[in-house]
Formats: structure tokens, sequence, C-alpha cells
């Protein structure tokens, strides 16, 4: 069995995704007009502009907040230390490349979440990729396997590869036993979990911006202290990735081995076209009223995953000469780095980081689970608390197993979940190019745009006309 998928996981990932999820950002970045570019600041006045929501949804920031809490994990401390150690310096470069066309998968994706999205018998927003698939491609049937492999790879496998990571942090640093390390987490993690899906954003929107916040303003302070040398960095990292040097710490492969790790930790790194976020961006209250706002929400979230935090470990490594270390790689590097700049509390603040990254991984892995169980038609009480004690106790086991036969199995069903949902936003980028257009052509005549399904030229099969009427404000209370 493990060969299997291992050999499953050989196609998936290191030919069928690099090239479909690369393949996909370019091409909506150039079909839609590359809107992450020239529409950036929208993305801030998105973000920005809307303080409020109705009882159905979360606001935009939540929303925000609870993809960054899933994108934004330990792979941003361990996972770039693999790039830089595998590929050189400029892995980094290409993880930017990565994320910039990324940011044009994302926006698509969340867009199309938005337009197809229901309302529950409870009264509350659902949606994401299984919806569109059913809803806009009439295939409920791909729509119900890609729900069973989210369940199981993010509501099940992933949290318990996150608690993990926090066992194996606090047991280091500390001393802690793992499983009641494990024992802790799953409670705390319970309080929020058993509230649902607004419970968990409220907290998301609370605990990401700290996490986020106090780890790029270390980084900051990192590199003004090494100020002199940041700008030879960063050129380090762009001519390594161009060939215009020779390939640093004795990385074999020169550019090809940079270009291969960087898109490859990249692609893992922002989840763009996973089909992950998008199940959280549909459950927000979009504000403008139009399905390409929390598009543009999520694009945002790739920039803040890869371009801010991704580049703030890799230069706090690089500024520190850690890299190159015979053996070192993984988190050990990313801790061995602080400990260069901070001296023995660099390994407590990584210990606390970890701690921090995998909790909020944890909440927000478990919340696209929860929106899975919707399409799958088991919304009620016992379906949720199964999933939901499933979910803690994998918690518990996870941190005290070695969850490497498990993440493997979990790869491959991620890589069918992105199979299906690139095959799906690239069969429905018509419909994208349609919301895209409609949404700017309002703001160029100086309008706050609107959607109403009525009006729209594109197909309007499985999409809830009381959702997108003319009053963005209808059943709100």
């Amino acid at each position: 069995m493990n060969a299997l998928i291992d050999g499953l996981n050989g196609i998936l990932w290191n030919y069928v995704l690099i090239y479909g999820l690369l393949g996909a950002g370019l091409f909506f970045t150039l079909r839609l007009g590359a809107p992450q570019f020239r529409h950036f600041g929208e993305m801030l006045r998105v973000i920005t502009s809307a303080p409020s929501t109705d009882k159905r949804g979360i606001t935009p920031f939540q929303a925000l907040t609870v993809s960054l809490a899933s994108r934004v994990g330990t792979g941003n401390l361990a996972g770039v230390a693999v790039a830089l150690t595998l590929g050189g310096p400029g892995a980094i470069f290409w993880m930017w490349m990565v994320a910039l066309v990324g940011m044009a998968t994302a926006y698509s994706e969340s867009t199309l979440a938005q337009l197809y999205k229901v309302t529950t018998k409870s009264g509350d927003y659902r949606g994401g990729p299984a919806f569109y698939i059913s809803k806009g491609l009439n295939a409920p049937w791909a729509g119900a396997v890609f729900s069973v492999c989210l369940i199981l790879s993010f509501g099940l496998i992933f949290v318990a590869v996150q608690s993990n990571s926090i066992a194996e942090a606090l047991a280091g640093s500390f001393g802690f036993n793992k499983f009641m390390v494990g024992g802790a987490v799953a409670a705390v993690a319970a309080i929020v979990i058993f509230g649902g899906i607004k419970s968990i954003a409220r907290v998301a929107e609370i605990l990401v911006p700290f996490m986020a916040g106090t780890y790029l303003l270390l980084a900051v302070v990192i590199m003004a202290l090494n100020i002199t040398e940041v700008p030879g960095m960063l050129w380090l990292i762009v001519s390594s990735a161009l060939g215009l040097q020779e390939a640093a710490g004795g990385v074999a492969g020169g550019v090809m081995a940079a270009a291969l790790n960087g898109i490859k930790r990249g692609l893992f790194s922002n989840e763009a076209g996973m089909g992950s976020a998008p199940n959280i961006a549909a459950v927000a209250t979009p504000s403008p009223h139009h399905p390409s706002s929390q598009g543009l929400v999520q694009a945002f979230g790739c920039f803040i995953d890869t371009i801010l935090v991704c580049t703030a470990t890799a230069l706090m490594i690089l500024l520190s000469g850690a890299l190159g270390q015979e053996g070192v790689t993984g988190m050990q590097l990313t801790q061995n780095a602080l400990d260069e700049h901070l001296g023995w509390i660099g390994s407590y603040f990584i210990s606390i980081a970890i701690i921090f990254f995998a909790f909020t991984s944890i909440l927000g892995n478990y919340s696209y689970a929860e929106n899975a169980l919707t399409f799958l038609g088991l919304e009620g009480k016992l379906a949720l608390t199964i999933l939901r004690s499933a979910c803690l106790a994998m918690v518990v086991w996870g941190a005290g197993q070695t969850v490497t036969t498990v993440f493997n199995f979990a790869d491959a069903a991620m890589g069918l979940m992105a199979v299906i949902n690139l095959t799906a936003i690239l069969l429905l980028s018509g419909t994208v190019y349609r919301l895209t257009q409609d949404y700017f052509g309002q703001r160029r005549q100086g309008k706050e745009p609107t959607f109403v399904l009525s009006d729209f030229e594109g197909p309007k099969n499985g999409i809830n006309p009381s959702i997108w009427t003319e009053d963005p404000h209808a059943e709100r209370a």
C-alpha cells in the first residue's frame, strides 16, 4: 500500500500538479488581465471596507484570517528552510513567482465559491469547490469525491500533523510529555471547534494577525539590524534563480534545482488551486455585494503567505549564515538561524511560533471539513459531533506518532482534490471572466459593484437567486 501511495504522489506532485497549478495560474493571469497586479489596491480596499456582516455569514476579514490560519503553518518555517537547502537562495525567487501567478488562481476559485454558495437549513452560508463542481458543471459525483478527500486530508490527517509539530516543539524545548500536549491542544481546540465556523472565525481574526504580525515584526527588526546586508541577500536570491552566479551552498542542479524546489514549496504553501480556501471564502458575506470581491480577498491571502511570511523566514535564515550546515534542514535550520540572531531566546521563540502557527492551522483545516459535510447532506448535529470528535481524537493521536505514512496518504487525497478543482475552475473560466468584467466595469463607472443574477449574461444554472438579488441587504437581520 505504501508503495502505491508513494507512486501516486510521485506522479501527482512531480508532474501533474506542478505543471497544472503553475499553468492554471498563468492562464488566469493572462485571461483575466493580471488582476493581481492591476488591481492590488482594490484587494486592500475590499478587505478594509467591510466592518460588519449579516447573520448568515462571516466578514471578509474573518474569511481571510481563517484561510491564513490554514495557509500559514509550520511549512512557512520548515518548508522554506527545505527549499533553501535543496534549491539554494534562488528557490525563494521561484516561490515568489508561483505566489504572484497563484493569486489569479486563488481569485478565480474563491469567486466561483461565492457565486455558487447556498444557504443551509440553519440559515448559514456554505459553499466551495464541491458546490461549483456540482452546480456549475452538473457533476455531483465529483463534488462528493472532492468533499470526502477534503475531510480525510484537512479535517483529520493534517490536524494530526500540526499537533505533532506542537508536541515536538514543546517536548524539545521544555521536556513536556507529547500525549499530554496533545490532550491539552485538543481541549483548547474543542472550545473553539464546538462553536462552529463562526466561532473559529472570531478566534482567527484575533490570533492570526497577532501571530503573523509578531513574526513579521521580528523579521523587520532582524533586517534592520543587518540592513547593509539585506540588498545583497535580495540580489543573491534573484541572481541564483537566474543563473547569474554559481549556486550558493553547493546546491546540486543549479538553476533547475532552484526552480523545481521553489515552485513545489510555493505551491504547497499558498494552496492556490488546491480547493481549500474557497470553502471558507464562500461563508463570507461579501462587501461589495459581488462574488469577485471575496476572490480579491483570498488572492491577497496568497500574497501574505508567500511574499511576506515565507520571505521573512528566508531572509532570517540567509542573514544568519546558517545555510549550508551539514545535515541541517527544515525546522532545525530555521531554529539555528534564530539562535544566531537572538541567542538562546531563538529556540524558544520558534517553539512558541510553532504552537501558534500549528494551532491556528488545526482550526482552519477543521473549518474546511465542516463546510464539506454540508455538501454531503450531513449538516445535522450528530454528524457534526462525530466529525469534531474525530478531529480532536486525531489531535491527541498525532501528538505522539510518527505521521509520515498517514501524511503521504493525505498528500494523495489533497492531490486528487487539486486535480478535480483545477479541472473545474478551468472549465468554468468563462464565468470567472464575465464576473471580473462586470465587477471592474462597474468600478470604472464609479459605482460600488453589485452583482444581480437577473442581469448576469453568463450561465445561471445552479446559482441561488435569493442570495444574489437587487437588494444586497435582503433577508439580513
